[in-house]
């Protein structure tokens, strides 16, 4: 991959900033014309380096304000078993992240989920009828301190 220069830097936090910015205003904000901006735009699409565009959704308006961070062991690390965990994993609406660690815990999770209620539901109903969940430690995250969804160009 080719590197990026420092007008792509620019146009990549101004869209990490505001995914919906208008191709004029963007351009504006980077100093450019509109077509050498779109162009520069569509390429860095094409090469991988803006891999989408999302909306990002209030967890307190929809009902789930909390965030859990979970560990799990699975009693068994063959192909067939990390596999399926992960496959029925990403299944659970609830789940916002999950990451196949080395360590001590195989998986690290980050859950959304209503108060303790609600965490306890999504144990018992969701998380726990998995297959090869050996042991499990999970934290209530207190407050947010930095949330960003990709890194600074």
């Amino acid at each position: 991959m080719e590197q990026l220069d420092e007008i792509d830097r620019k146009i990549l936090r101004e869209l990490r900033r505001d995914g919906r910015l208008s191709n004029t205003k963007l351009a504006e904000k980077v100093g450019l014309s509109t077509t050498p901006c779109w162009n520069r735009v569509r390429a860095m699409e094409e090469r991988g380096v803006i891999e989408g565009y999302t909306a990002l959704l209030s967890q307190q308006a929809l009902g789930l304000p909390d965030i859990v961070i979970i560990e799990v062991t699975l009693d068994r690390h063959d192909d067939d078993m990390l596999h399926r965990f992960g496959e029925a994993l990403s299944d659970l609406p609830e789940v916002m992240e999950a990451y196949l660690l080395t360590g001590e815990y195989d998986y690290l999770i980050k859950v959304a989920v209503a108060g303790t209620a609600g965490y306890e539901e999504f144990l018992r109903r969701k998380l726990y009828k998995l297959p090869g969940i050996r042991h499990s430690r999970s934290t209530f995250v207190l407050r947010c301190l930095k949330r960003a969804h990709s890194v600074e160009p």
